[in-house]
């Protein structure tokens, strides 16, 4: 449990506490990088080890499904761990915890079994909530005028990760090769040795603990006893809490839902898999590439603000499918502006989330806010194929302005000709 003595940060200066916030940011960082594999490489191989073993082609979507309810599952232990002993421990305990579901998916690969496959996916999806966090650690030590541009830095390391995990597929076959194992096995093998490599660089980079020091920098406002209902009770009695876990939860879901159906409808209309390729790349990085642009804004002009900016580029996105769903080059367009609203929106989001709990109770709100969000992806995800089948891509694409109305009400007060909106 964390104790005075633990990082003995009341006698630390201000350059001190800005050189282990640094420190952290870039351990943080590269930990991001390892640990995106494993979340990379499910979303292709992982599809394609469930068709192998199962033999059925209509199971491959619960590859990202079982990984995204593996992530909401995780969200609120990981953080009670940080909590409780920090980010150093929660992080690399993660890792663990996903070199435990790579293992699960190669085992249940060797014997055919389905179901074990399955429960490793979701394990796995220890690996997304980890990455999750590490967002939020990055900000343990921040101020209102680099929080977000130290979370959002951390974002854009995804990047890394998200590219190289789909593309394990070949190092992977080799790998599987020389060991004699299924085919589709060698990448979450890779996966896994990054993550044991996460694992190491958290227990001995995160020294001194930035949430540790951060706890210990306000112990004097910090309760001896948390009150009960983690996160929950902040969405019920904060408006600011309310407002930023609903951004985050509503964009990653309208993200989620148009994403999902993209490559199924590019295809019905004569797509080759390079143009629904190239287009899904596209989409990938608008979400992760300008990420340190939206992190720079939300701290200069506020979170709501760009939330707002987010929700527009949704808008926007929305609108070119609608013009001409059946055009490429529009729906391609589409997902670019859907990656760049989803990374304002969640950037943001994720920022006004850090800011709108005091440090002993942050850890919580993130948790819940972590859990809402992935559940919403998951629910995005899988009403978007009912949706697409009785409206059509262009009339699901109008239905999630729904979503986007929602989030612009939530932050109304941004709107208004004053100044800074406050997180």
């Amino acid at each position: 449990m964390i104790t005075k003595s633990d990082a003995r940060a009341e006698q630390l200066s201000e350059p001190q506490i800005r050189a282990i916030r640094r420190r952290s940011i870039s351990v943080l960082a590269l930990g991001q990088i390892l640990g995106g594999l494993g979340g990379g490489a499910t979303i292709t191989l992982g599809s394609l080890l469930i068709v192998d073993v199962s033999g059925l082609d209509s199971l491959a979507g619960m590859a990202a499904t079982m990984n995204t309810l593996g992530a909401a599952i995780m969200a609120i232990p990981l953080a009670m761990l940080a909590r409780r002993f920090g980010r150093r421990i929660s992080l690399s305990t993660g890792a663990l915890i996903a070199v435990l579901g790579s293992l699960l998916i190669v085992t249940s690969a060797m014997l055919d079994l389905v179901p074990l496959l399955f429960l490793g996916m979701l394990v796995l999806g220890t690996a997304s909530a980890m990455n999750l966090q590490s967002r939020f650690a990055a900000t343990d030590l921040s101020d209102e005028k680099t929080r977000g541009r130290d979370l959002s830095l951390v974002v854009w390391t995804t990047t890394i990760g998200a590219v190289i995990g789909p593309n394990l597929f070949a190092p992977g076959e080799v790998v599987s090769t020389a060991l004699g194992l299924p085919a589709y096995t060698g990448g979450f093998l890779i996966a896994m040795a990054a993550q044991l490599a996460g694992m190491s660089i958290y227990l001995l980079g995160l020294r001194p603990d930035p949430m540790k020091v951060a706890l210990q920098q306000n112990s004097g406002s910090v309760p001896a006893v948390a009150r009960r209902g983690g996160g929950f009770h902040l969405l019920r009695e904060r408006p600011a809490a309310r407002r930023a876990v609903v951004t985050v939860a509503l964009s990653h879901a309208y993200m989620v839902a148009l994403m999902s159906m993209t490559p199924v409808h590019m295809q019905h209309h004569g797509a080759t898999l390079t143009l629904i390729g190239f287009t899904i790349s596209l989409h990938v990085l608008g979400m992760y590439a300008l990420s340190p642009l939206f992190g720079w804004l939300t701290d200069r002009v506020g979170g709501s603000r760009v939330a707002l900016m987010g929700q527009v580029l949704l808008i926007g996105s929305s609108l070119f499918v609608w013009f001409n769903p059946e055009d490429h080059v529009m729906v391609t367009v589409a997902l670019a502006l859907l990656g760049l609203g989803w990374s304002a929106s969640t950037v943001a989001g994720s920022t006004m989330v850090s800011a709108a709990a005091p440090i002993h109770e942050r850890t919580s709100l993130q948790g819940t806010s972590d859990l809402l969000m992935n559940l919403a992806g998951a629910l995005g995800g899988l009403s978007a194929g009912p949706l697409l089948a009785l409206f059509g891509f262009h009339g699901l694409a109008l239905l999630l302005l729904a979503l986007a109305v929602v989030v612009i009400f939530a932050n109304r007060d941004a709107l208004k000709p004053s100044q800074r909106v406050a997180l």
